[in-house]
């Protein structure tokens, strides 16, 4: 697949979507992309491959399983989606390795979205609305971005400084650093560790700069053929542990509903249950006991 191969956005009936490779995440991380959806909007459209089933056209969801679940929940109708042409082969391979790549986004990205929004025009208001965070706070980081501290602005990330704290050392002289970081000692804000920490953050700050330089890229980790290939068999096996679980359950049921059947032949089991007020089943399962089709699904 390529890339010359993507087709325009197009806005696809939720219903006619199937997922190859389904992954489980969490109901918080979920929640979050639904709420993100129902205030922003969706930012990035699915990917889909179009296909054909009984002269139907159906969808294989390339990338992009939490927002397309999102819009289900959302009780939305239509998804835009990029379509390409690709087989069944293809969308699996892609979205494994989509799954692979993907990094859970840190709130440095988060501080990198407010200050994209404050470009577009939005106001602190507005942004604090859309981002559910408090207006002074999305206040601080803006100063802290017009202020150029990239190097501050991680610590806020990582939790070693405050972001009070770290605004007074954006907005002073040596003189007034070495005051401020005095006051966060004198009121339990700093200490021990923590304190050590702000402390060669600030003389890194002095001697390289308020930002990270560009020639030192922050390194990532290259996602090897090998790698992939033994996320793929992680996958298989995961998914080959669940078939094995259905089976051994499907077994047991069968015998819980062969043995339930032998019991109700029993008359006297029968008068126990009529005498207790246990006589009645549901109807499905009444008729399945009775007839012996126990493995009908």
């Amino acid at each position: 697949m390529t890339e010359e191969a993507a087709q325009e956005i197009e806005l696809i009936s939720v219903d006619s979507i199937d997922v190859l490779n389904p992954r489980v995440r969490s109901s918080r991380s979920f929640d979050q992309i639904k709420s993100n959806i129902s205030i922003v909007g969706l930012k990035r459209p699915i990917t889909v491959a179009r296909r054909l089933q009984d002269g139907e056209v159906r969808y294989d969801l390339v990338c992009g399983q939490g927002r397309y679940e999102a819009y289900l929940a959302l009780g939305e109708k239509q998804i835009p989606a990029v379509v390409i042409e690709a087989d069944e082969h293809d969308c699996l391979v892609r979205s494994l390795v989509e799954n692979c790549a993907r990094r859970r986004r840190g709130a440095l990205d988060l501080f990198k979205d407010i200050q994209r929004m404050k470009i577009r025009g939005y106001s602190v208001g507005e942004i604090a609305a859309k981002t559910g965070l408090h207006s002074n706070y999305v206040s601080d980081i803006n100063r802290l971005f017009d202020h150029g501290e990239e190097r501050l602005l991680q610590a806020v990330e990582a939790g070693q400084i405050p972001i009070s704290v770290a605004i007074e050392i954006a907005e002073s002289d040596d003189a007034g650093v070495q005051k401020a970081l005095a006051q966060a000692y004198e009121k339990k804000i700093l200490r021990g560790r923590k304190l050590m920490a702000v402390k060669r953050l600030i003389d890194r700050r002095r001697q390289y700069g308020k930002g990270f330089p560009s020639k030192y890229p922050k390194r990532q980790t290259a996602l090897t053929s090998h790698a992939l290939v033994k996320t793929f068999q992680q996958d298989v096996d995961r998914k080959r542990v669940l078939i094995r679980k259905a089976t051994a359950t499907k077994d047991k049921l069968i015998f819980a509903a062969h043995a339930l059947r032998t019991l109700f032949r029993d008359q006297q089991f029968r008068a126990l249950l009529q005498s207790e007020g246990l006589d009645s089943l549901p109807k499905n399962l009444a008729s399945r006991i009775e007839t012996g089709a126990v493995s009908a699904q």
